[in-house]
């Protein structure tokens, strides 16, 4: 399921000349390498950032620290500033950022299956100060994640789970555009 949306997402973008690029925290670069299993997503895959550790969001994403102090970086703000970051610092398009609770426990007051999406579409790749930035909730709720992923191995599941969802939603924003 995960390669479907993937491969829609390569030739959406390959048709409107676009490039995509990702934060990670939560998939620590699945999304990114899922995509570049798809053959052409050289074309339209720019690069990410795997910012697993708090501080390289904000060194390398440029999230503000008084935004994660203010919001924890399980929340949609952080979603919508690590997208951001990385369409600007990857100079892409289109950028996606993840964030959220893999479990095996809570982490910092949030559940485990709580997923933060972000996206962020420059009107320009070379033009860093304008753009739309959003972040979605990955999931209506954390117990169908979680009940998903008693099936398997849980953090593997969720994390394969907000991939896919990524890039459906990255599909729907890009078609509504």
């Amino acid at each position: 399921m995960a390669h479907n949306f993937a491969s829609t997402l390569v030739d959406l973008l390959k048709s409107r000349g676009e490039t995509v690029s990702f934060c990670e925290s939560l998939t620590a670069g699945l999304a990114a390498a899922t995509l570049a299993d798809v053959p052409g997503a050289s074309v339209v895959l720019k690069g990410g950032l795997v910012t697993y550790a708090t501080e390289l969001k904000t060194s390398l994403a440029g999230v503000s620290p008084v935004l994660i102090d203010a919001h924890s970086v399980i929340s949609p703000q952080c979603a919508e500033a690590m997208a951001a970051g990385a369409a600007r610092r990857c100079n892409s398009d289109w950028a996606v950022s993840l964030t959220g609770v893999a479990g095996p426990s809570k982490q910092d007051g949030h559940e485990v299956g709580e997923v933060w999406i972000g996206i962020a579409h420059q009107g320009a790749a070379d033009d860093s100060q304008t753009g739309t930035f959003v972040a979605f909730r990955a999931f209506e709720s954390e117990q169908q994640v979680i009940l998903a992923a008693l099936k398997e191995d849980q953090r593997r599941t969720i994390r394969e789970l907000a991939v896919q969802r990524s890039f459906q939603l990255l599909i729907e924003y890009i078609e509504s555009t």
